[in-house]
């Protein structure tokens, strides 16, 4: 942790707490957190009535007593299976704080340690460079700290490859930081941070996330697996806005990262994991994880900037966010895929009162916004601004100018566009290191782009201009374009293509390869 980082992390860890405990925490009582469950039920039947999100699934602890738990809203759209605490959902990167609670396991029972090297754990590991390849342990995967970019491994999990062919080609990227200088949010880094966790049980993490939590804590209806999800008759399906309606459009199995972001849960389930979050690894008066192997999750290890919508300085642990908000210390996580689903869970340690909210739709901020809700009913007894409204507009954002971007640029072909070459002097195989083959092919009187595993994923080129094709491959965003442009060489026939979307970290550009 760099000095600054430190300095800010250390200030407010010592002066946040002292006012909020004297303020909130030593005031709060359990009439004032039941008390508060009409409002917050009221605001949450009115987000599904009107339209803010198909369906929520909430769940509140107080003092170690679960004492809220409620659904409602539809599991999908135009079917009449109704939410309650009992529906399955698949919880995106609300995942990452259940893992840490797992490798908090095992380093309670010495198996492993949060310092231990990946090198010494996992081998096969690379990154890109020496020296981080040897130095890089589970807090730096499990802080986002190592250097790997966002969206390192992501497109190649979009594409159809599996957990090992992802995580072996890591060290194809470049980094986007000096090691555990930056903070850079790394679903595959986390992945492999838990994988090489559980590699001295012998056993997959699958395997242990049952063994060492989900088992001893009775949450029967929790899997790291997408095939559990699947067997579920009361799950949530992923939605998704389509033409200004929640439409559930396609379906997301995420076993590749199912360390970062692929448990399916309910509310009854993970209302058991906040209290032993809580209780500081005791649960129903027994000592499941030690206090000291826990207690380094919640430790502010990089600084994430301030928080959008309060304003408040947010720190990042090992799989959770760590805030210093209006009522005193905060532990939580968001979780989102853009395929549908959006989740969060809100922790005041010094109150020992959590929430956690399930909506099956992406983008909203309501579950976010629900938790601020409800902590302004407890500690307000009034709802002190339009949070939902806030966390909306941060979620609407993420998206809404991005595809309002690629429309102006890409949505309107050219008035006289420059024709194309024949198509056979774009067909071919390109292809580098990192996405593997890309397949241009002719047929229905076009080009088709092939990518993944055998060329499972097709998509229609659509011309453009001369050698800039558009293509759209995101389900949940069907008006999304990105080009796919052409280099071509002296023999008039392409030698190198660039595709858009999977240009992030630099590895969108493929060379032609010749066939013999």
């Amino acid at each position: 942790m760099h000095f600054g980082i430190w300095l800010r992390a250390l200030i407010l860890a010592l002066v946040a707490p002292l006012i909020s405990t004297a303020s909130f925490a030593e005031t709060t009582t359990k009439e004032k957190v039941l008390a508060a469950l009409p409002k917050l039920e009221e605001i949450a039947q009115e987000q599904v009535a009107n339209g803010g999100v198909p369906a929520l699934s909430i769940a509140i602890v107080y003092q170690d007593e679960v004492v809220y738990t409620g659904g409602f809203g539809l599991r999908e759209e135009g079917k009449p299976g109704t939410v309650d605490a009992d529906t399955v959902f698949q919880l995106a990167s609300l995942s990452k704080p259940v893992s840490s609670t797992v490798v908090a396991a095992l380093v309670s029972e010495g198996l492993v340690g949060w310092d231990s090297r990946i090198s010494d754990l996992d081998p096969a590991f690379r990154l890109a460079q020496p020296y981080p390849t040897e130095q890089v342990t589970v807090t730096d995967l499990f802080a986002h700290r190592s250097g790997l970019s966002g969206n390192a491994g992501n497109d190649l999990e979009g594409l159809g490859f599996d957990r090992n062919t992802i995580l072996s080609r890591l060290h194809l990227l470049k980094p986007t930081s000096s090691f555990r200088a930056g903070y850079a949010y790394s679903n595959f880094g986390l992945t492999e941070g838990a994988v090489a966790a559980a590699k001295p049980t012998g056993k997959s993490w699958e395997d242990v996330t049952k063994e060492k939590l989900f088992a001893p804590l009775g949450m029967d209806s929790t899997s790291s697996r997408h095939e559990d999800f699947l067997k579920h008759a009361n799950r949530a399906e992923l939605h998704a806005k389509y033409r200004g309606k929640w439409t559930p459009l396609v379906k997301r199995n995420p076993d590749p990262q199912s360390l970062a972001g692929g448990i399916s849960s309910n509310v009854r389930d993970l209302a058991q994991w906040m209290r032993l979050v809580l209780g500081n690894g005791k649960f129903d008066g027994k000592q499941l994880i030690k206090e000291e192997a826990l207690a380094p999750s919640h430790a502010p290890l990089i600084d994430r900037g301030d928080n959008p919508v309060s304003g408040g300085p947010s720190f990042y642990g090992l799989g959770w966010n760590l805030g210093y908000t209006r009522y005193g210390t905060q532990w939580g996580h968001a979780g989102a895929f853009s395929q549908g689903a959006r989740t969060v869970v809100c922790l005041l340690p010094e109150t020992q009162l959590g929430v956690v909210v399930l909506s099956n739709a992406f983008p909203t901020g309501v579950p976010d916004g629900l938790c601020d809700v409800y902590f302004d009913l407890v500690f307000k007894g009034d709802v002190t601004d339009d949070w939902i409204a806030k966390w909306n507009a941060i979620y609407g954002s993420m998206f809404g100018p991005v595809l309002e971007a690629a429309q102006k640029l890409y949505g309107t072909p050219p008035a006289s566009p420059s024709p194309a070459l024949p198509f056979a002097a774009y067909a071919g195989t390109y292809a580098n290191d990192y996405l593997g083959n890309a397949e241009v092919v002719e047929g229905n009187g076009g080009l088709q782009l092939r990518l993944g595993p055998d060329g499972e994923r097709s998509f229609p080129l659509s011309h453009f201009d001369r050698d800039l094709f558009i293509y759209y491959p995101e389900a949940e965003t069907p008006g999304m374009p990105y080009s796919v442009t052409f280099e071509i060489g002296p023999d008039q026939t392409a030698r190198q293509v660039t595709i858009e979307d999977l240009n992030d970290d630099g590895q969108g550009v493929l060379e032609r390869v010749e066939q013999d």
